[in-house]
């Protein structure tokens, strides 16, 4: 049965031009999204577009025989959605796109989305409008890799995911902070340590806690803010506003 979801906590919907939402809104199905649930395999056909409410999903880029290292480049949550090479005239995807936060989704075939984009323009539009931040946030990951220190990279990867979730609590192991980030889980251990001694986050058994956002921010230095200020404009209410008295 389709799905109504011009109210849904997908950013992406939510904020789509009413000919764009009334193209694509007939075909959406309910999804529940598992950890470590791969919703994209690279070099395979994309089956399904799935626009997440809930959960924080990785994408990894592997790279070619013999070496095979992983890394990954991006992540995607509430403000948008998997299956972009879909948008962009594909049919195959260059990544894995794996669940890391469980929570949920509304999915629509390949096929009905690719109708739906040929039908709508505006859908079409929409679509790629936000394929072009999700490539900006690619480099600026790239950009992060290259220059920023553990600590920098941890604090903007902790400003993504909460962007991505509700309220300041995290469900982020260690392990999977070392995977996001392509370190060691003792290079972890003590970035989030001396994040801690800054008083900017608290950490529990699984659970990260951001105290102080606009610190957090500070302890980027620069590495975070520039695909977050045009996914504000692009898919408007992916950030939180600061918490009072931070």
């Amino acid at each position: 049965m389709a799905v109504l979801a011009k109210n849904s906590e997908n950013r992406l919907l939510a904020n789509m031009p009413p000919g764009a939402f009334t193209a694509v809104a007939p075909f959406l199905q309910p999804l529940s999204l598992k950890p470590r649930q791969r919703l994209e395999f690279s070099n395979r056909p994309v089956e399904t577009a799935i626009f997440l409410e809930r959960g924080l999903a990785s994408v990894v880029l592997t790279g070619m025989w013999p070496r095979r290292k992983a890394a990954e480049i991006a992540v995607i949550g509430r403000e948008g959605m998997t299956g972009l090479a879909l948008a962009l005239g594909f049919d195959r995807s260059s990544y894995d796109v794996i669940i890391q936060v469980e929570g949920r989704g509304l999915g629509i075939a390949a096929d009905e989305l690719r109708r739906a984009m040929a039908q709508s323009p505006a859908l079409s539009a929409w679509l790629k409008r936000y394929a072009y931040t999700f490539t900006l946030q690619v480099g600026c990951t790239a950009l992060a890799n290259a220059h920023g220190t553990i600590e920098e990279r941890l604090a903007r990867s902790l400003l993504m995911a909460q962007d991505r979730t509700d309220g300041p609590d995290l469900p982020l192991t260690h392990e999977l902070l070392a995977l996001m980030l392509g370190v060691r889980r003792s290079g972890v251990t003590i970035a989030l340590h001396q994040l801690v001694t800054y008083g900017l986050i608290a950490i529990a058994r699984g659970t990260i806690t951001i105290l102080d956002r606009n610190g957090l921010e500070l302890s980027a230095h620069g590495l975070y803010g520039t695909p977050e200020s045009l996914f504000t404009c692009t898919v408007p209410g992916i950030r939180h506003e600061p918490e009072s008295g931070h």
